[in-house]
Protein backbone atom coordinates (compact mmCIF):
# COMPACT_ATOMS: atom_id res chain seq x y z
CA UNK A 1 0.00 0.00 0.00
CA UNK A 2 0.99 3.61 -0.73
CA UNK A 3 0.71 4.74 2.64
CA UNK A 4 2.66 2.28 4.28
CA UNK A 5 5.61 3.55 1.93
CA UNK A 6 8.95 6.36 3.60
CA UNK A 7 8.17 8.76 0.83
CA UNK A 8 3.80 8.60 1.69
CA UNK A 9 4.74 9.31 4.98
CA UNK A 10 6.90 12.55 4.66
CA UNK A 11 4.36 13.93 2.06
CA UNK A 12 1.22 13.14 5.41
CA UNK A 13 4.32 14.96 8.17
CA UNK A 14 5.05 17.31 5.47
CA UNK A 15 1.57 18.88 4.44
CA UNK A 16 0.32 18.68 8.34
CA UNK A 17 3.35 21.56 8.94
CA UNK A 18 2.68 23.61 5.30
CA UNK A 19 -1.24 23.74 5.86
CA UNK A 20 -0.99 24.90 9.58
CA UNK A 21 1.68 27.01 8.83
CA UNK A 22 0.34 28.97 5.91
CA UNK A 23 -3.66 27.69 6.11
CA UNK A 24 -5.27 24.65 3.46
CA UNK A 25 -6.05 27.26 0.76
CA UNK A 26 -2.11 29.19 1.02
CA UNK A 27 -0.70 25.79 1.35
CA UNK A 28 0.45 24.88 -2.51
CA UNK A 29 1.08 21.65 -3.76
CA UNK A 30 4.52 23.10 -4.18
CA UNK A 31 5.10 24.11 -0.87
CA UNK A 32 4.32 20.56 -0.01
CA UNK A 33 6.65 19.08 -1.45
CA UNK A 34 9.44 21.25 -0.70
CA UNK A 35 9.34 20.51 2.77
CA UNK A 36 8.74 16.77 2.21
CA UNK A 37 11.87 17.14 0.24
CA UNK A 38 10.25 15.45 -2.98
CA UNK A 39 9.70 17.04 -6.33
CA UNK A 40 6.27 18.26 -7.33
CA UNK A 41 5.35 15.42 -9.61
CA UNK A 42 6.27 12.74 -6.63
CA UNK A 43 3.09 14.37 -4.50
CA UNK A 44 0.62 13.04 -7.91
CA UNK A 45 1.90 8.96 -7.72
CA UNK A 46 0.25 9.22 -3.86
CA UNK A 47 -2.27 11.91 -4.25
CA UNK A 48 -5.03 13.23 -6.37
CA UNK A 49 -4.92 16.50 -5.48
CA UNK A 50 -4.32 18.64 -2.15
CA UNK A 51 -7.96 18.24 -1.15
CA UNK A 52 -6.95 14.31 -1.51
CA UNK A 53 -4.02 15.38 0.97
CA UNK A 54 -5.96 16.82 3.68
CA UNK A 55 -8.67 14.27 3.61
CA UNK A 56 -4.98 11.73 3.77
CA UNK A 57 -3.83 14.12 6.78
CA UNK A 58 -6.80 13.36 8.53
CA UNK A 59 -7.54 9.83 7.53
CA UNK A 60 -4.20 8.61 8.92
CA UNK A 61 -3.58 10.52 12.43
CA UNK A 62 -7.10 9.45 12.99
CA UNK A 63 -6.91 6.00 12.46
CA UNK A 64 -3.55 6.48 15.07
CA UNK A 65 -6.02 7.94 17.79
CA UNK A 66 -8.69 5.09 16.61
CA UNK A 67 -6.33 2.03 17.23
CA UNK A 68 -5.36 3.73 20.44
CA UNK A 69 -9.34 4.28 21.51
CA UNK A 70 -9.73 0.51 20.27
CA UNK A 71 -6.48 -0.73 22.43
CA UNK A 72 -7.62 1.01 25.49
CA UNK A 73 -11.46 -0.71 25.53
CA UNK A 74 -9.66 -4.03 25.07
CA UNK A 75 -7.26 -3.36 27.99
CA UNK A 76 -9.40 -0.96 30.61
CA UNK A 77 -11.86 -3.10 32.50
CA UNK A 78 -14.53 -0.24 33.52
CA UNK A 79 -15.72 1.86 30.87
CA UNK A 80 -15.13 4.83 33.78
CA UNK A 81 -11.26 4.45 33.07
CA UNK A 82 -11.90 3.59 29.39
CA UNK A 83 -13.39 7.16 29.22
CA UNK A 84 -10.57 8.53 31.21
CA UNK A 85 -7.63 7.27 29.03
CA UNK A 86 -9.34 8.37 25.79
CA UNK A 87 -9.46 11.40 27.08
CA UNK A 88 -6.12 11.55 27.90
CA UNK A 89 -5.01 9.81 24.13
CA UNK A 90 -6.81 12.80 22.62
CA UNK A 91 -5.24 15.11 24.37
CA UNK A 92 -1.81 13.79 24.06
CA UNK A 93 -2.18 13.49 20.33
CA UNK A 94 -2.72 16.75 19.81
CA UNK A 95 -1.05 18.53 22.75
CA UNK A 96 2.25 16.49 21.51
CA UNK A 97 2.14 17.73 17.61
CA UNK A 98 0.59 21.34 17.27
CA UNK A 99 0.70 21.85 13.47
CA UNK A 100 -1.97 18.51 13.38
CA UNK A 101 -3.66 20.08 16.41
CA UNK A 102 -4.66 23.44 13.89
CA UNK A 103 -5.44 21.61 11.19
CA UNK A 104 -7.56 19.32 12.71
CA UNK A 105 -9.22 22.59 14.71
CA UNK A 106 -9.40 25.41 12.28
CA UNK A 107 -8.14 24.46 8.98
CA UNK A 108 -10.92 21.06 8.73
CA UNK A 109 -13.28 23.51 9.38
CA UNK A 110 -13.02 25.70 6.71
CA UNK A 111 -13.10 23.66 4.01
CA UNK A 112 -15.94 22.94 1.52
CA UNK A 113 -19.65 20.57 2.76
CA UNK A 114 -18.06 17.91 0.47
CA UNK A 115 -14.50 17.78 1.96
CA UNK A 116 -16.48 18.01 5.50
CA UNK A 117 -18.76 14.78 4.72
CA UNK A 118 -15.87 13.12 3.95
CA UNK A 119 -13.91 14.38 7.58
CA UNK A 120 -17.11 13.34 8.98
CA UNK A 121 -16.79 9.50 7.74
CA UNK A 122 -13.42 9.07 8.80
CA UNK A 123 -14.53 10.90 12.23
CA UNK A 124 -17.54 8.33 12.78
CA UNK A 125 -15.41 5.31 14.12
CA UNK A 126 -13.61 7.26 16.44
CA UNK A 127 -17.12 8.13 17.50
CA UNK A 128 -18.98 4.43 17.21
CA UNK A 129 -15.97 3.91 19.95
CA UNK A 130 -16.86 6.32 22.18
CA UNK A 131 -20.83 5.50 21.68
CA UNK A 132 -19.94 1.95 22.77
CA UNK A 133 -17.78 2.86 26.33
CA UNK A 134 -21.16 5.35 26.66
CA UNK A 135 -23.23 2.03 26.25
CA UNK A 136 -21.50 -0.11 28.37
CA UNK A 137 -21.27 2.48 31.60
CA UNK A 138 -24.94 2.75 31.12
CA UNK A 139 -24.82 -1.29 31.17
CA UNK A 140 -22.74 -1.03 33.93
CA UNK A 141 -24.28 1.40 36.21
CA UNK A 142 -21.43 3.78 36.18
CA UNK A 143 -22.94 6.48 34.25
CA UNK A 144 -26.90 7.24 34.04
CA UNK A 145 -28.84 4.66 32.84
CA UNK A 146 -31.28 6.56 31.07
CA UNK A 147 -29.21 9.01 29.60
CA UNK A 148 -29.77 10.44 25.73
CA UNK A 149 -25.99 8.08 24.05
CA UNK A 150 -26.37 10.73 21.33
CA UNK A 151 -26.36 13.48 23.35
CA UNK A 152 -23.84 12.37 26.29
CA UNK A 153 -21.41 11.91 22.87
CA UNK A 154 -21.85 15.43 21.82
CA UNK A 155 -21.53 16.79 25.02
CA UNK A 156 -18.21 14.55 25.21
CA UNK A 157 -16.57 15.12 22.24
CA UNK A 158 -17.86 18.48 21.91
CA UNK A 159 -15.77 19.26 25.35
CA UNK A 160 -13.12 17.93 24.19
CA UNK A 161 -12.91 19.58 21.06
CA UNK A 162 -13.67 22.93 22.24
CA UNK A 163 -10.86 23.09 24.75
CA UNK A 164 -8.44 21.86 22.02
CA UNK A 165 -10.27 24.43 19.93
CA UNK A 166 -9.67 27.10 22.61
CA UNK A 167 -6.42 26.11 23.12
CA UNK A 168 -5.56 26.08 19.17
CA UNK A 169 -6.88 29.77 19.03
CA UNK A 170 -4.75 31.02 21.99
CA UNK A 171 -1.73 30.07 20.24
CA UNK A 172 -0.48 27.09 22.51
CA UNK A 173 -0.11 29.66 25.40
CA UNK A 174 -0.64 26.96 28.12
CA UNK A 175 -0.65 23.65 28.86
CA UNK A 176 -3.02 21.64 27.41
CA UNK A 177 -2.63 18.85 29.49
CA UNK A 178 -2.52 20.47 32.47
CA UNK A 179 -6.45 20.90 32.06
CA UNK A 180 -6.87 17.15 31.28
CA UNK A 181 -7.48 16.10 34.88
CA UNK A 182 -10.10 18.81 35.59
CA UNK A 183 -12.09 17.86 32.11
CA UNK A 184 -11.92 14.18 32.81
CA UNK A 185 -13.69 15.45 36.02
CA UNK A 186 -16.34 17.61 35.01
CA UNK A 187 -17.17 14.74 32.03
CA UNK A 188 -17.47 11.68 34.23
CA UNK A 189 -19.38 13.52 36.83
CA UNK A 190 -22.16 14.76 34.28
CA UNK A 191 -21.90 11.06 33.34
CA UNK A 192 -22.61 9.62 36.37
CA UNK A 193 -25.64 7.38 37.55
CA UNK A 194 -27.62 9.28 39.90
Amino acid sequence: MKNDKPKYRQIIDAAIVVIAENGYHQAQVSKIAKQAGVADGTIYLYFKNKEDILISVFSDKMSVITESLQYIIKTESSSTAKLSRMIENHFNVLANNAHFAVVTQIELRQSNKALRQKINAILKGYLMLLDEILIEGMVSGEFNPVMDVRLARSMVFGTIDEIITTWVMNEQRYDLLALTPKVKDLILRGLQAT
